[in-house]
């Protein structure tokens, strides 16, 4: 069970790690990240766990070094908490991931941007060294944000991470009739830096604007109008889009936010309204707009050459 849950954290970190082109270290958000796994009791009844204290950095060296605490685990049933930190983790304060990874291997991710790979790292868990591998998705929410995520569900088996002396205990104990011993896990983790970030492209961008038609935007505004005005202090279901290009995230006086939109350290450029417009709830997942997004590049590209123009 514990292997299962490990595995994905340090793949996400290595993933980060590798992923960031970034020329500071990046710290994980604890509170924007997350770590669960799954498990099964007599063959028919599934529940979802996590650990809710994840710490780590990766350095601007590609040195990837996450901590996972092992008494944070939540099963929702608080004696089962204290059973899994006495017979499955031993007592143990906390796991520890490390990795090195090539931090230019990713300098092309922009803001918007997903990336999918595979990568490799190590976990040390009650004196063992455990080889974790997973497909990750590394998605750059700004430039001094990223968020990775597992790309599937990752399935580990307690006899990798030498606890089934403990899991056998916890069945005893509860007087089930099995647990599970092949278990599903997910991640995501958020990483930020307040350093200074590296150029993310080698040519300087042609602004999406000035691909657009704005003429035809105003058209394209259609959709948006039942939530959203140009006015300046006007707002709806939607805040006011005045002077959108070139604003601040969560910015807008007198509407009530996301808790997602109000944390974002993100400026609406127009690339990142681009990767927004697209498919708004995965480029901020929890932000509370329910436009599914616009699939045509050119509906997107007009939208904002008229959202620039007309306020």
């Amino acid at each position: 069970m514990w292997t299962s849950l490990i595995k994905p954290t340090a793949i996400l970190s290595l993933m980060l790690s590798s992923s960031a082109v970034w020329a500071s270290d990046w710290v994980l958000n604890a509170d924007q990240s997350a770590l669960t796994f799954g498990s099964i009791k007599k063959d028919t009844v599934g529940e979802v766990h996590s650990f809710e204290t994840l710490t780590g950095t990766v350095s601007d060296a590609g040195a990837v070094e996450i901590t996972i605490s092992l008494p944070s685990v939540e099963t929702y049933i608080d004696i089962r908490n204290e059973r899994m930190n006495e017979h499955v983790f031993k007592g143990a304060e906390a796991a520890k991931l490390t990795a090195s990874v090539d931090i230019a291997a990713m300098n092309a991710l922009a803001v918007g941007d997903l990336l999918a790979t595979d990568v490799t790292a190590s976990l040390s868990f009650l004196g063992r060294d455990i080889p974790v591998d997973a497909e990750l998705i590394v998605a750059r929410l700004s430039e001094k944000k990223v968020m990775i995520s597992t790309a599937n569900m990752i399935f580990l088996s307690v006899e990798d991470a030498g606890v089934t002396e403990g899991v056998d205990m916890l069945q005893t104990l509860a007087k089930l009739s099995g647990i599970t011993r092949t278990v599903p896990v997910t991640a995501r983790f958020v990483l930020e830096t307040d350093g200074e970030t590296a150029a993310v492209a080698t040519e300087a961008p042609v602004a999406v604007a000035a691909l657009g038609d704005a003429e035809r935007g105003k058209k394209v505004f259609k959709k948006c109008k039942a939530c959203h005005v140009l006015e300046e202090g006007k707002n709806r279901v939607g805040p006011s889009l005045h002077n959108i290009v070139g604003k601040a995230a969560g910015s807008v006086d007198g509407f009530r936010y996301s808790k997602s939109l109000k944390e974002a350290d993100l400026t609406w450029t127009e690339e990142a309204l681009d990767a927004f417009l697209t498919k708004p709830r995965n480029y901020l997942p929890g932000n509370k707009m329910s436009f599914p997004g616009l699939k045509k590049e050119k509906d997107r590209q007009d939208l904002i050459a008229y959202l620039r123009e007309a306020s």
